[in-house]
Formats: structure tokens, C-alpha cells, sequence
């Protein structure tokens, strides 16, 4: 497998487009989505393979390429990008090229089937975090059977490569959602909207993601159980946690909240620069102790703390899959679109899943339980689609209604504001793109997994605050400080990816402007993440196309005190960089000039809530959406053991159940979820 790699980055450092090499891919805009009909207002017989899809009936919904009309020039610059935008395609995409189709990792049915069963004790929609954990959890007793689902395709070689994780935010290895268009924010975003990729792979968001490994505060998992999710104490849920860990920190894995014998990696990054001891030695001088960021009982900085083996990505998917793709009562189909969960309207009893496969409309039927696992997004969304949800919207878009609930009725996302840098005055000590992809760093890699190829996009270090703002009467942080041995121009200049600001889809107008005269340089900086966000969004569905994208209101800063605490955080980084770690390097604020904000005096606060609603950055923590609680909760979409209230037979089992947010990038919960709601079926099931 190395070998391959090897062979593939060879000819990445000695590839070079020139001007008159036309690489053409397909991009999409956040309108231009596939408006085919619906087809599913018809009375079909429950048989497994319903009916051919074709054109002659609705615009093939899987071939994306024919749905997508507009084509441009690559918009990569640099040979190593330029290489993944073939392999792998950009955007909309899909077609990859055969020479590398060796490089795709492979889930066929086990002991020869061409097709799957009718009929499964489980069928799990979505093989994300969540869903790749339960699906090798349940299967573990081979007198179960189970169906996993997934809209994407499975994990390539490139895919397990640390340092190239913000490229794939522009390839069909997400879903290109977009937030609905919202005044004051984004506004140095392409066309004004602020872009959500959530992971389209086998393996989820942790396919695409930086891997990063947080738990959230045990105040604030007590706290859930406190509103009456019984079984969700910070103790409960530590267990779950530990069940999959296995850690290797340094001797932080011997403590008695860690575990060393799990199966999935988490590690140190294995690679740093001097500005991580910066960061944590001036975290020291202001109060934050350098700690185990997951520890219970401490709040401070550390290094941060990754999914990630060896200098390579640990996915759900190779945690919890790979060794088990072979068990005969483990079925995985990737590339399958789950487009509606079919419900008893009389009974209200789910019993099976309709899926689109091959441009081929199929039925499935349970013996025990549809489980959704399809992330904060698709989740709700499919609910909605099956007669689940607000019943006035449901309405609206002609869909019969099995069960009025509050689906989607609270959205809760982390954002950051990436946009702070500081120059510093020694060369070489930055990540900068130019060096992580020559060939030496390629052999460094492949061999001991240590060059800056294994840098998860620059993140060294986490650091918790809790900002005066705050009026939280327990020591929960309200924001979390994201160190980078680096900046977002650090991958510029000539022949740079500029993947991390494509990305994140800013323009070029805006970073020029801003950025321009320091682009690919040595920098620091820390993206400052807004823990406990006080506004709040909503998703619903556009129409009853289970094609189409849903609506997603994120109503970002539209409570002052999530501003407030914004520009507090600012201040708080300023004052990091203003301490003797820091300033041993000639550490120094960079001016930059946003045209939204050339009225207003630099540094101000005024100037830096401009530059907030510039550069508005989700960090795709979307929770809440399938909000867990009590029958007495008027927002609770789930019961504490994930059911659908008032649906037998059906769970959600992802991110989307937690009911507000938490301390934590969401790919750990997510698998922590997944175990936990194992546990929680076998013995509703005795099995």
C-alpha cells in the first residue's frame, strides 16, 4: 500500500501543468440543484427492486455530472492539487480515473452476493462516525444481520494523508451544502453564503475532517442528563468514550478516564513547530495550564489530540470496518441514496428503508429497527421526507404527515473567525504548503510518518477559555483556541493550493486585499471557536425531492453577546501574543484591510465585529437538529435511548440528537453515540 502511495506522489513532484493544460471539472453553486420531480407519490408494490430510474422518467439523481451544467478551469495551481483534482475530481465531479481506481478501498458483499438481502434485522442509514461504530458493534453477534447505507463512496489512499484535509472540502467527498443567505454575515464569502461541507464517504465527516479529538466538559454532559436524558451523565458517557479509545499520549493514556486497548488511534501529531511551545508556555503566564485538554477535572492548553495513526488518518470507517467488512452478516453499500424510511401511517411502526442504487429504486424491510445515522443534516432531512416533522412545513411541501414533532426546529453550530494572524520574524518556522509537498517530506512521511505531510492542516494545539463575557456559573469555556504553526495564507504564493481559503470559500477580492502582501509567509496564528453560541438556526426541507438540498438557517451572531464574545477572545489571543514566548519571535498583529470594513478604525472592536462578519467560518459542528430529551421537552425530536417519539421501531443515532452544544469538535461524540446506542439496542433486543 505504501509502495502505491509512493509511486503516486512521485509523480506528483515531478508533475507540472502548463498554462494551455485545461483540467476541466464541474462546480456547483449553491442554487443549482437538482430540481427532478417527485417520484414518489405513487402507490408501489413492497417488492425489493421497485423500478428502474432512468431519464425518461426524472433527471437521474445519482449521476451528478448530468445534472450540474456549468464547467471551469481547475482551481488549483499547484501540481500536487492539480494531481488529486484528476484522481479524485472536484466538486460535483464524480468520475475518477481508472488508472487509479486502485487507490479506492472496496466494500463488496460478503460471500459472493451480487445484491443484497430484502430483508435485515437492522437497516442503518449513513456510515459516518456514529453509524460505522453501531454497524460493527451489532454485528459483532453473528445471529444479527445488518444493512449499512451510505450516499458516498469509500475511503482512497489520498483520503489518509493529514496535511491535505482542507483540499477535500472542495471534492464529492462532501456534501456541498449551503446556508440559506443571511445579512451580516459571510460577507467575504462566495456569493455572501456561508458554506457547511459535511463528510459524503464511507467513514463520514471523519474521512474529511482534521481529526480532531475532544470530549466535551463533564459539567456539561451532566447537565443533559440533568433535563432528563437519563444515561447521559459525564460518568455514563465516559465509558463509551474509553470503549473505542486507544491512546497513546505520552503517558496521559495510563490515567484512569483514558484507554489504551480500543481501536481507534488517538495520538499526538507527530510533527510540530516552535510556535506550539509559544502557544503553551504562553498560555502558562496568563493562567492556562499546559494539561490533558480531556482530563475531567482540568481546563487549560495542550497538544492537540487526533484520530491519526503512524502520520496517517484513522477514520470511523478503518476503526471500526475495515477489519470486519468480511462478516457474512455485515452488508455495506456505498454510493446508495436512503431517500425515505417507510412508516406504518396506522401502526406508526417503521419497517423498512426505500434506496436509490445504480439508478435503481429498491425497497428494504426490517426484522427490528430502522436506525438514522445520517449526521446532523441528512438525518432531519430524511425524517421530514418520511412523514416526520413540524406539521404546518410539512404541509407546505405536500407531504403527508405520520407524526407532528419538532424536527429541525433548533440548529447549533461552532463557528470561528480565522482572519487573525500575526508576522513573525524568523524564517522556517511556519508550516508553509511549499515545503510540506517536495519530495523529501514524501519519503520523511511514507517512512516514519513524521514530516509535515502529517500535520492535520497546520493544528498543534487547543486552548480553553472562559472569556469575561461568560455567564455560565461553572468553569465551562466558552471558547476554544485552535493554535496553527501557521496561518490561512500559508498555503500561497506561486503554485500554492490556496486550498484552505478555497475551502472556505473566500473570495479572492476579499483575501487580496486582506492577506495579500503576506501570503506565504511565516506566520501564527489562532482561530478563536465559539463554544456556546447564544443564536440559533433551523433546517427544513426545500421541497418533497429527497434530491434536493434542504434549508438550512444557521442565523448566525444574531445575539450580541455571541459577538461580544468573540471580540473578547480576540483580545484574549492578543494578549498571548504580547507575552515573552511569543514576542521572542517579533510576534505582531497583521493590519488587514477587509473592503467591508474600510470605515472603521483598525483594532477596534467595532472593526473586529467586521471582520467576525467577514470571515464567518463554520467549523461543521451542526448539533440539535434531532434534539434528544424527555416527552416533556417541547423541542425533543428523541427519547434518551434515540427512539422517534411516537415512532416504534426507528432511532437516530448521530451528532444531531445532542441538544446543545457542547465543548467538542463532534467526531468523537459522534463515535461515543454510536457505541453507546449499541449497548442500548442489544438490550432493548436481548442481544
Amino acid at each position: 500500500m505504501l509502495f502505491k502511495l509512493f509511486i503516486v506522489l512521485s509523480i506528483v513532484s515531478r508533475t507540472h501543468l502548463s498554462s494551455s493544460d485545461e483540467v476541466i471539472v464541474e462546480t456547483v453553486d449553491g442554487d443549482e440543484e437538482n430540481n427532478v420531480e417527485n417520484i414518489y407519490n405513487e402507490n408501489i408494490a413492497p417488492v425489493e427492486v421497485v423500478r428502474t430510474v432512468t431519464r425518461n422518467n426524472y433527471e437521474n439523481p445519482i449521476n451528478y455530472k448530468n445534472i450540474y451544467g456549468r464547467q471551469e478551469r481547475s482551481q488549483f495551481n499547484n501540481p500536487f492539487m492539480e494531481l488529486i483534482a484528476n484522481v479524485i475530481g472536484t466538486q460535483s465531479g464524480y468520475k475518477e480515473s481508472d488508472f487509479f481506481a486502485f487507490l479506492r478501498d472496496e466494500y463488496p458483499l460478503p460471500r459472493g452476493l451480487q445484491s443484497p438481502l430484502p430483508e435485515y434485522d437492522f437497516v442503518i442509514v449513513g456510515a459516518g462516525s456514529a453509524g460505522c461504530a453501531l454497524a460493527s458493534r451489532l454485528t459483532e453477534n453473528r445471529n444479527v444481520t445488518v444493512l449499512l447505507i451510505e450516499t458516498g463512496k469509500p475511503e482512497m489512499l489520498l483520503t489518509d494523508v493529514p496535511a491535505i484535509a482542507p483540499y477535500f472540502q472542495s471534492t464529492p467527498y462532501v456534501w456541498h451544502y449551503y446556508m440559506e443567505p443571511q445579512p451580516g454575515v459571510c460577507l467575504g464569502m462566495e456569493n455572501g453564503r456561508c458554506f457547511w461541507p459535511r463528510g459524503n464517504a464511507v467513514g463520514g465527516s471523519s474521512v474529511i475532517n482534521y481529526m480532531i479529538y475532544t470530549r466535551g466538559r463533564p459539567e456539561e454532559w451532566d447537565r443533559i442528563a440533568a433535563a432528563g436524558n437519563y444515561g447521559w451523565s459525564y460518568n455514563e458517557v465516559l465509558e463509551y468514550y474509553k470503549k473505542s479509545e486507544k491512546a497513546k499520549l505520552d503517558g496521559f493514556e495510563k490515567k484512569p478516564y483514558r484507554n489504551r486497548d480500543g481501536v481507534l488511534p488517538v495520538e499526538f501529531v507527530p510533527i510540530k513547530t516552535k510556535l506550539i511551545k509559544a502557544f503553551l508556555d504562553a498560555g502558562r503566564i496568563l493562567g492556562h495550564p499546559t494539561v490533558d485538554y480531556n482530563a475531567p477535572e482540568k481546563m487549560g492548553f495542550g497538544k492537540v489530540q487526533v484520530t491519526m495513526s503512524m502520520g496517517r488518518r484513522f477514520s470511523s470507517a478503518k476503526a471500526f470496518l475495515h477489519n470486519h467488512k468480511k462478516r457474512p452478516n455485515l452488508h455495506i453499500l456505498p454510493e446508495t441514496r436512503a431517500t425515505k424510511v417507510l412508516i406504518d401511517p396506522q401502526t406508526k411502526t417503521a419497517y423498512g428503508v426505500e434506496y436509490v442504487r445504480n439508478n435503481v429504486l429498491h425497497r428494504v424491510t426490517v426484522r427490528k429497527e430502522v436506525i438514522l445515522s445520517a449526521g446532523p443534516i441528512a438525518s432531519p432531512q430524511l425524517l421530514m421526507l418520511s412523514g416526520l416533522g413540524p406539521r404546518d412545513h410539512l404541509n407546505s411541501v405536500g407531504i403527508n404527515v405520520i407524526q407532528d414533532l419538532p424536527v429541525g426546529k433548533r440548529l447549533y453550530d461552532h463557528i470561528c473567525f480565522p482572519g487573525l494572524i500575526f508576522t513573525v520574524n524568523e524564517t522556517n518556522i511556519s508550516f508553509l504548503e511549499s515545503q510540506a509537498s517536495d519530495i523529501h517530506a514524501i519519503v520523511q512521511w511514507l517512512k516514519n510518518g513524521d514530516s509535515a505531510i502529517s500535520s492535520p492542516g497546520g493544528v498543534e494545539g487547543i486552548g480553553y477559555i472562559k472569556t469575561p463575557v461568560s455567564d455560565d456559573p461553572e468553569l465551562v469555556p466558552d471558547i476554544e483556541l485552535i493554535s496553527i504553526g501557521g496561518s490561512i495564507v500559508s498555503d500561497g504564493g506561486p503554485g500554492g493550493s490556496k486550498a484552505v481559503r478555497k475551502g472556505m470559500r473566500i473570495t479572492d477580492n476579499i483575501f487580496n486585499n486582506a492577506f495579500g502582501p503576506i501570503d506565504q509567509t511565516n506566520t501564527w496564528s489562532a482561530f478563536p471557536m465559539l463554544l456556546k453560541p447564544k443564536s440559533f438556526g433551523s433546517i427544513e426541507l426545500k421541497d418533497n425531492n429527497p434530491f434536493s438540498h434542504p434549508k438550512m438557517y444557521g442565523n448566525y451572531l444574531t445575539d450580541p453577546r455571541d459577538v461580544a464574545t468573540f471580540v473578547a477572545a480576540i483580545r484574549h489571543i492578543q494578549e498571548l501574543t504580547e507575552t515573552e514566548p511569543f514576542q521572542k519571535y517579533g510576534t505582531k498583529l497583521y493590519p488587514a484591510i477587509y473592503p467591508t470594513c474600510s470605515s472603521l478604525q483598525f483594532n477596534s472592536d467595532e472593526y473586529w465585529e467586521c471582520a467576525v462578519r467577514t470571515l464567518t467560518a463554520t467549523l461543521h459542528h451542526q448539533v440539535a437538529t434531532t434534539r434528544m430529551g424527555p416527552q416533556s421537552d417541547p423541542l425533543a425530536v428523541v427519547d434518551p435511548e434515540l427512539r422517534v417519539h411516537g415512532i416504534k421501531r426507528l432511532r437516530v443515532v448521530d451528532t444531531g440528537i445532542i441538544p446543545e452544544p457542547i465543548s467538542a469538535h463532534t467526531n468523537a461524540p459522534g463515535i461515543m453515540i454510536g457505541e453507546k446506542a449499541a449497548d442500548m439496542i442489544k438490550q432493548t433486543w436481548n442481544i
